[in-house]
């Protein structure tokens, strides 16, 4: 025994119903697969630096500044550096950033 109508016209107005639930079904998957592949594209942000070095304007672009990774006070000018580097550039004469205070961080003494 079959759950569908007997008859032709009331036949077609479920097809037709059904034709539009698989379309908006279809379009919810789409939607959906869309939306999986834009998250699975995204890249975690990289980590940013510990340290940083300044360096200067111009030619030689010798080191003026060093700072901790987090600090809000850096320019397009700064450089990924390790702690060994800060603390030889600190030791050389190289202004630590007064913002950040990476001797301080680092128990560089003056």
């Amino acid at each position: 025994m079959s759950v569908l109508p007997p008859d032709l016209p009331r036949l077609r107005t479920v097809v037709t119903y059904l034709r539009g639930e698989l379309h908006r079904a279809e379009q919810a998957l789409a939607a959906a697969e869309a939306q999986e592949a834009a998250a699975a594209r995204r890249q975690p942000a990289p980590e940013p630096p510990a340290w940083l070095i300044e360096r200067g304007i111009g030619a030689g672009r010798l080191p003026v500044r060093v700072h901790a990774g987090g600090c809000w006070d850096t320019g397009k000018r700064c450089i990924p550096a390790s702690p060994d580097q800060v603390r030889r550039l600190l030791a050389g004469g190289v202004t630590a950033c007064v913002h950040c205070r990476p001797d301080t961080a680092l128990g560089v003494l003056e």
